[in-house]
């Protein structure tokens, strides 16, 4: 037997612009087929008129293989193709060219709530969506309690869904799809569905199935949960494979896309940005940082108009894109007088962030106020720019013991004294965590 779960050769998915692809009825159907020959022949006439704008391409050209058992991320920005990588490995959308083969039982956390309906309660969705999902009777009844819990919704399971928020309903109808046995499972974006405690339960579901040594393809744009969960991972950038290889190589890669396309949307000669650079190490686009250590970052900033003030803001981002760092100083604090045009080197010193290991995002942020003169008036005006430099991606690994899943890991001082009738012993002692 192979050891190969999914073969990909060729795959390739476009789509027309403006092109309908609605089902109508038996008579819709024979009008259009008589029809097909006059939009032919308009299509010849009018063929020069088509341009090549029309025809977009999720995927070209993908070719890859995966092994059972492996748990593969696949990383990209938005429109690169994942999800309709997902959708074609599902069968739900069909492949312009190549194929994609798939062996063993699927099972599809795609699009979360499909086939649930309103009408029906919360136990009698549990049973219309597991064997729309393709379980069993006997498996749905076996795991009912458990996809109940997990769901947190027990006092409402007997109340129509239409009366769930919106959170309850996502729950639901994530915890019936978490709870199929595949051979073969597809993952895109579950770790949005409901509050921070119900995504922590997400993660701790993707990690038993990946224990269970079955294959999954997992979608993120949550790059420590890629970092955590998967061993290799793939790189999709406009529809094309960039990079198929170990997650971390592979988070590197996808860093180095995010760099290019930051500085293609800034343009540095509006920002003045640029050169941004960890520990003085030219060339890093996927820095690794100790997370017990100290570091610095730099930049290079071109002012092209003499400021009357101003100020640098330094920002640390999560991988879901909360602000772990935000610090503020006034630029009279460290040169005093007013900002002339020219070039200054940035720089700032980091002590140990008490960050836990994941992948972080870094970037400055400039705030200049300038005297502009008003032509209409003749007179002068103040005028605010701020300017952001590029993003640049920071790996912070490190002892992740005892952290769980807090962005923030501070060394804290532990404190233990023995209790005896109400009064505190003379005898403490500290412990450095």
């Amino acid at each position: 037997m192979s050891d190969i779960a999914i073969r990909i050769e060729g795959l390739s998915k476009s789509y027309q612009l403006g092109q309908a692809a609605a089902i109508g009825t038996l008579r819709d159907t024979l009008m259009d087929m008589a029809r097909a020959p006059f939009r032919r022949i308009r299509s010849v006439l009018n063929r020069e008129a088509k341009s090549k704008a029309e025809t977009i391409w999720a995927l070209r050209d993908i070719n890859c293989e995966i092994k059972h058992g492996e748990i593969v991320g696949v990383i990209g920005r938005n429109g690169a193709g994942k999800s309709t990588l997902l959708k074609i490995l599902s069968r739900i959308t069909e492949p312009t060219s190549g194929f994609a083969e798939v062996r063993g039982r699927v099972g599809s956390l795609l699009e979360v709530g499909t086939g649930f309906h309103a009408e029906l309660t919360g136990r009698e969705n549990i049973y219309l969506n597991g064997s729309i999902l393709g379980m069993r009777k006997g498996e749905i009844q076996r795991k009912f309690d458990e996809i109940v819990e997990f769901a947190g919704t027990g006092k409402f399971i007997d109340t129509q869904v239409k009366h769930y928020s919106s959170g309850m309903y996502l729950r639901l109808a994530f915890a019936v799809a978490a709870h199929l046995e595949p051979d073969v499972l597809l993952v895109d974006e579950v770790l949005s569905v409901g509050d921070l405690e119900f995504q922590r339960k997400c993660i701790g579901k993707m990690e038993d199935v990946a224990s269970q040594g079955r294959t999954v393809l997992f979608v993120s744009h949550n790059l420590a949960a890629i970092k955590e969960l998967c061993q290799t991972s793939i790189v999709l950038d406009a529809g094309s494979l960039e990079f198929r290889g170990t997650t971390v190589e592979g988070l590197a890669r996808y860093s180095e896309i995010v760099l290019k396309r930051d500085q293609a949307q800034n343009d540095l000669k509006s920002t003045g940005w640029r050169q941004l650079t960890v520990n003085g190490e030219h060339g890093a686009s996927f820095p690794r940082i100790a997370a017990a250590e100290p570091f610095s970052i730099e930049g290079i900033l071109d002012l092209k108009e003499d400021y009357l003030r101003g100020a640098l803001i330094f920002i640390i981002e999560d991988s879901a894109g909360d602000t772990m760092v935000h610090r503020y100083i006034e630029s009279n604090e460290i040169q005093p007088g007013d900002l002339p045009s020219g070039r200054y080197e940035v720089r700032v010193d980091l002590p140990p962030l008490w960050l836990a290991p994941g992948i972080y995002t870094a970037y400055f942020k400039f705030l200049g106020h300038r005297q502009a003169l008003s032509q209409k008036w003749n007179t002068f005006s103040s005028t605010e720019d701020r300017p952001r430099s590029e993003r640049i991606m920071l790996d912070v690994v490190g002892d992740a013991r005892g952290i769980s899943r807090a962005s923030l890991a501070p060394n804290v001082r532990w404190g233990l004294a023995s209790v005896r009738m109400g009064e505190r012993s003379p005898e403490e002692r500290s412990v450095r965590a």
